[in-house]
């Protein structure tokens, strides 16, 4: 079990510039889709609340609650980097379904903005947050490093 939580907290990317790097990366990239596909769950286009595509056919209010947190807790949690790897999960799957699903007959133009997110979510979930993180403090305070 410990092995686990390690293996999710430890994200150290080797030097200072790399972590640096990592940590404006999930911050510029958390605040552009808060920004963009955050904000419609609570205000669309004309001040109602994004009507969220349902592709697989899920519940109505489990595809709600999975776009709406992938969308706007996620995107707060990649900034704080916090739990990083398992909170990118949700928005991985939104994304990719998005690609893959919603857009795979629309141009690429089109299609481009759920693979981009795809990508990077999948970047985070493979390297995490980097040192600057809540999950490194979490990590460094449990396993005394």
């Amino acid at each position: 079990m410990n092995d686990i939580i390690k293996h999710l907290l430890y994200s150290d990317l080797g030097t200072p510039v790399a972590n640096w790097a990592m940590f404006a990366f999930r911050i510029l990239l958390a605040v552009e889709l808060f920004r963009v596909h955050g904000m419609k769950k609570f205000r669309g286009n004309d001040g109602k609340p994004e009507v969220v595509p349902n592709p697989l056919g899920l519940p109505q209010a489990i595809n709600n609650l999975v776009a709406t947190l992938s969308d706007t807790v996620v995107p707060l949690m990649v900034i704080l980097g916090l739990c990083t790897r398992v909170a990118v999960l949700p928005t991985i799957g939104v994304t990719a379904v998005g690609y893959f699903v919603v857009h795979r007959h629309d141009s690429i133009e089109v299609r481009d903005v759920p693979y981009v997110y795809t990508i990077c979510f999948l970047l985070l979930l493979a390297t995490g947050p980097g040192s600057i993180s809540f999950d490194q403090l979490i990590f460094n305070h449990f396993f005394n490093i």
